[in-house]
């Protein structure tokens, strides 16, 4: 009876040690793919679309996302490259390529997430044919977005830039003046500021919406990406990591979570455009 007992009893303990070892490797699955990531954005509707529409897409798959809006442009890649951000999303290709190559840095792009009219804005004329000698006109003073702005404004006829300045040029690479106007680079965060002291500025589509509370498409003179043959794939915007994390299988599924048509029309409401290959136009 007792030796009956003892068995019921090591039985008993048995199925208890089994329950609790599957609790337990539940436990653990769940543990191993809860993970917290952190992403650094410079724009109130990037913040928006990564709080609201990719952050409970990946907490599904076990993924907390934290996210951390910045000022301007200066922050997110060193916070990036240091570890204290474990991605970013704010800027594109030209500005990745060169940021590495001033701070010798290994920042890799990881997905397509945007790509960013880049309109030309007045206070003072209507039209950019109206613009004359003498103009003033205000471009980002950093060396892609400035090459952004000058290529808009060789398309638009006011310079000729040479036939072989590269993908992003510069201020030495324009051939010619067909109006004689000034170009003034000031910082970017800082041109909405500086546009009733301009004939018109080029500016970055986040500090029309954040600071000038308008869009392209309502305000702008002139938009870049409405001739798209004439805009770089290197001013595509992305998702933007260490070189040594780019495997990271979660960091692949919160792109995959960007990537929707959800987000797609998310963006199209801010006035930019999705870019990664079969969104939705």
């Amino acid at each position: 009876m007792q030796k009956k007992s003892i068995l019921k009893a090591l039985g008993l303990g048995a199925l208890a040690l089994v329950a609790a070892g599957t609790l337990a490797a539940c436990g653990s699955k769940s543990g191993a793919s809860s993970h917290t990531y952190t992403v650094g954005v410079a724009s109130a509707s990037q913040k928006d679309i990564f709080e609201n529409l990719v952050a409970p897409a990946v907490k599904k798959e076990g993924i907390t996302l934290k996210v951390k809006q910045f000022s301007d442009y200066t922050q997110e890649n060193p916070a990036t490259q240091d570890g204290s951000l474990d991605l970013n999303s704010f800027q594109h290709i030209a500005f990745l390529n060169n940021w590495n190559k001033e701070n010798k840095g290994s920042l890799v792009e990881v997905g397509y997430t945007l790509i960013s009219p880049f309109g030309l804005y007045s206070d003072k004329i209507k039209d950019y044919k109206n613009l004359k000698d003498g103009d003033t006109v205000g471009v980002p003073n950093d060396p892609t977005n400035e090459g952004r702005a000058l290529q808009l404004l060789d398309a638009i006829g006011v310079i000729r830039l040479k036939t072989n300045a590269p993908d992003s040029p510069q201020l030495t690479d324009i051939a010619s003046y067909n109006k004689k106007i000034t170009i003034k680079p000031i910082q970017a965060d800082q041109l909405a500021a500086a546009l009733p002291d301009l004939a018109a500025a080029t500016i970055n589509t986040n500090y029309v919406t954040d600071q000038l509370h308008t869009t392209p498409e309502k305000s702008a003179i002139y938009i870049d990406t409405d001739h798209l043959s004439k805009v770089s794939t290197i001013y595509k915007n992305v998702i933007v990591v260490s070189s040594k994390n780019k495997d990271n299988a979660d960091l692949k599924k919160i792109i995959t979570a960007y990537q929707t048509d959800e987000v797609a029309k998310a963006i199209e409401k801010t006035g930019d455009l999705p870019a990664w290959d079969g969104a939705k136009k």
